[in-house]
């Protein structure tokens, strides 16, 4: 049986105006994403990484096309609705953490559960237990300050699973990061992706980790291309 598709974008355009005129970034992208695959998108700077991952991730709205979401067609949805399934089915990762400096890391990691609507405890119990699967457990009272750049990202890729998810959507998840903490960073990303079934498509510039992936996709004329090997 074939896995199912999570995330498909069907003939997505985007473009931005102002007094210059309109820049295309998007024109006519189509791209799929199944369940428990995890996916590279590599290009250069500017093609449009952010862009498409943002619309992907309903942050953006398409100008044309559709984003289909778990069979479900989101990208002309009202932004409160949008907002709904940001929080309960996508989760985002960022090149820079973007931590709550004045809460610690096991409370970074319950913020969006407590959003969503679960119990002080819930929240904590879950986040211990992502905490202690990204092997910093133990630096569960710290705050992002205390933490060393590759612990505080994996707080961060904790806190975006931490509502379970069905897509994982990351802008260059190790590029603040030496070569062998982004690693490290890597291996724990892959690990809770390939142990929890989530879909994840991962811009990077790392071509290393780009080939850990099931597929690579690149950008060209705003259009989503499949790489070969």
């Amino acid at each position: 049986m074939a896995a199912k598709t999570v995330l498909k974008l069907k003939g997505v355009e985007r473009f931005y105006e102002d007094a210059a005129g309109k820049l295309v970034i998007l024109k006519g992208a189509d791209f799929a994403i199944a369940q428990g695959e995890m996916v590279a998108l590599v290009a250069p700077s500017g093609a449009g990484k952010s862009t498409l991952l943002h619309t992907a991730g309903l942050l953006e709205r398409p100008n044309g096309g559709e984003v289909v979401l778990n069979g479900q067609e989101c990208g002309q949805m009202s932004d409160d609705d949008r907002t709904a399934i940001r929080r309960n089915e996508i989760g985002f990762v960022y090149q820079f953490h973007h931590l709550l400096p004045e809460f610690s890391a096991l409370e970074n990691i319950m913020m969006p559960q407590l959003v969503r609507g679960l119990s002080s405890k819930e929240a904590s119990e879950r986040a211990a237990q992502l905490l202690d699967y990204m092997k910093i457990g133990h630096r569960s009272t710290h705050r992002p300050s205390e933490l060393s750049g590759g612990e505080q990202q994996r707080v961060a890729i904790a806190r975006a699973v931490a509502n379970a998810p069905r897509l994982l959507l990351a802008d260059e998840p190790t590029g603040n990061l030496d070569p062998a903490t982004a690693g490290y960073v890597f291996d724990a990303l892959e690990a809770l992706v390939r142990q929890s079934g989530l879909s994840a498509l991962i811009a990077t510039h790392n071509h290393e980790l780009a080939a850990r992936m099931d597929r690579r996709v690149t950008l060209s004329e705003g259009k989503v291309v499949e790489m070969v090997a």
